[in-house]
């Protein structure tokens, strides 16, 4: 059988994208667009017949890019998020988009518990006080996690995992989630929002939950912990809330800007923990990651249906013939 093509988007170099997909051996021509632009993907995009995703979104699938893919019969994305592609371009053209759902969901549930300590505990301000000279063993006045009501927005497998953890340090865990349950534990948005103690944000970003969470409408003293994306909290509103003291802080590894711009506000602003959106970013995830990948590519190329397919498309991959 002629080799399937093969579009590799990630930013890595070609020899490192070469030998992860090693083990695909002989049944895949593999490319890469000719520059990290636009007009580099555009160009190689007629003759793809399967395209691994860029994690970055620097290079995603618009409806002009499905349009230039006639032969385009399976998107991997790389990543949980699928942000930039066009998920309904893709599903009107009969193309499954899938996602990793899953791989990262421990490290970015560690993630999120480490945040909430860090900031109740008030670790970033001990260590800089010390460092300083100064020992503020009776001013700092470190809380405790136990016992706080924990809102989580998205249960997903992050959220599930976030709320094992969180129990685990006997919270009261509360979500929310766009896929309505009948079940102990799930509450409307506006309640969870306005009555958490710490609210986690780990849903994924689409255009009905973009600037879903106001930081306004958070309990006053509440702290916000997003390792989401960051179009999903109200940015502005975050900052406005922070510095007029009605929040008690946040931990953020994602923002609506990355790298976070020099000058934002968030840079300034005390009792904010910044994290350059690693929280995800461990051996083990990345492992797991890859063995995602390789399976639904393989699953893809043996004419077996995927998994994790996000737009609604038969998981069957079908090869376009006569383009």
């Amino acid at each position: 059988m002629t080799p399937w093509n093969l579009l590799a988007l990630p930013p890595l170099p070609e020899d490192a994208l070469r030998g992860l997909m090693a083990p695909l051996g002989g049944r895949v021509e593999l490319r890469v667009p000719a520059s990290r632009d636009r007009a580099a993907l555009l160009a190689a995009l007629p003759e793809a017949e399967i395209v691994v995703g860029d994690w970055t979104a620097e290079l995603a699938l618009d409806a002009e890019a499905v349009a230039a893919a006639p032969r385009l019969a399976f998107v991997q994305q790389p990543s949980v998020g699928v942000d930039g592609h066009d998920a309904a371009a893709l599903a009107a053209a009969g193309v499954p988009l899938a996602n990793t759902a899953g791989v990262s969901a421990v490290a970015v549930a560690e993630w999120c518990v480490a945040a909430a300590l860090a900031l109740v505990r008030r670790l970033a301000e001990a260590d800089a006080a010390v460092r300083a000279g100064g020992w503020p063993q009776q001013s700092l006045q470190p809380g405790e996690l136990c016992g706080r009501r924990v809102g989580i927005v998205g249960f997903g497998p992050i959220g599930a995992a976030c709320a094992r953890l969180f129990r685990a340090f006997g919270c009261e865990v509360s979500y929310w989630t766009r896929t309505p349950r009948d079940e102990p534990g799930h509450v409307d948005l506006r309640t969870l929002v306005a009555g958490s103690d710490v609210l986690v944000v780990v849903i994924a970003l689409a255009e009905e939950t973009r600037g879903l969470v106001d930081a306004r409408r958070m309990k006053p003293g509440a702290l916000l912990v997003n390792a989401a994306r960051g179009g999903v909290v109200d940015q502005d509103a975050l900052a406005g809330a922070l510095r007029d003291g009605h929040l008690g802080g946040a931990a953020l590894d994602v923002f609506e800007t990355e790298p976070l711009p020099a000058g934002d506000p968030l840079r300034e602003l005390p009792r904010v923990l910044l994290s350059p959106h690693v929280a995800g970013v461990t051996p083990g995830s990345t492992g797991r990651l890859l063995e995602a990948v390789l399976a639904n590519l393989t699953a893809a190329l043996d004419g077996h249906p995927v998994t994790n397919v996000l737009n609604g498309v038969s998981p069957t991959i079908s090869r376009k013939l006569g383009h």
